[in-house]
């Protein structure tokens, strides 16, 4: 059985402001996707508690950078609830506020190691994941791919989803990128992901004062 590597997490506070977000203390990893990918649901599942992050049947609830700290006894870190992009029913001049404020946050939080590009994997790739991504990569900011509700696919589904993406992505880089197939209700990539956090966590320790 693999070794437990998250042991506490507890909600720290929600900002809509940038210089109101936490002080940069620790590592940080954002998780982030279109409304409803199942955002909510994945960090639940990942750090094992029920309801830290809250999760609802209404597009667009997140609205807010959330901060979370993980592991405060003990080497912690931060993971960040970021808002849903890509929500029809908000309006335009809020979509380009939200836009704004998750760039600059990406942009500038000089401790963020990494962020989680959240993708229903039970629909074909779209056009506003692809462009973000893309932005992601020309900022140089480091991110990996967390394929969401895999549980709702066979087999074979997931064969040529996957390939669909690989497809699409390839258009933009040489080799996909790290990438985490992920369902919350069977706890599918829950020991991949945490593994991968700690192993970056380790390789950027000496940046932070812990």
């Amino acid at each position: 059985m693999s070794k437990e590597l998250i042991h506490s997490a507890t909600f720290v506070k929600s900002s809509v402001e940038i210089d109101k977000c936490p002080p940069p203390a620790y590592p940080e990893f954002a998780f982030i996707g279109r409304s409803n990918v199942g955002k909510s649901s994945l960090i639940n599942m990942l750090v094992n508690k029920k309801g830290l992050a809250k999760t609802s049947s209404s597009p667009g609830k997140t609205q807010t950078i959330n901060h979370f700290l993980i592991n405060e006894e003990k080497n912690p870190w931060f993971l960040v609830d970021l808002p849903g992009y890509g929500y029809a029913k908000t309006s335009k001049t809020e979509r380009n506020k939200w836009g704004s404020f998750i760039r600059s946050y990406l942009d500038k939080r000089e401790n963020l190691i990494c962020t989680f590009v959240l993708l229903d994997f039970r629909i074909p790739p779209q056009k506003i994941d692809i462009e973000f991504m893309q932005w992601l990569g020309e900022q140089g900011l480091p991110f990996c791919i967390a394929f969401t509700k895999c549980e709702k696919l066979t087999e074979l589904q997931k064969t040529l989803r996957f390939d669909a993406f690989t497809v699409e992505l390839k258009k933009t880089w040489e080799e996909l990128p790290q990438h985490f197939l992920t369902a919350a209700v069977e706890r599918m990539g829950r020991v991949e992901i945490q593994e991968q956090i700690a192993a970056w966590r380790k390789e950027f320790a000496e940046d932070f004062t812990l």
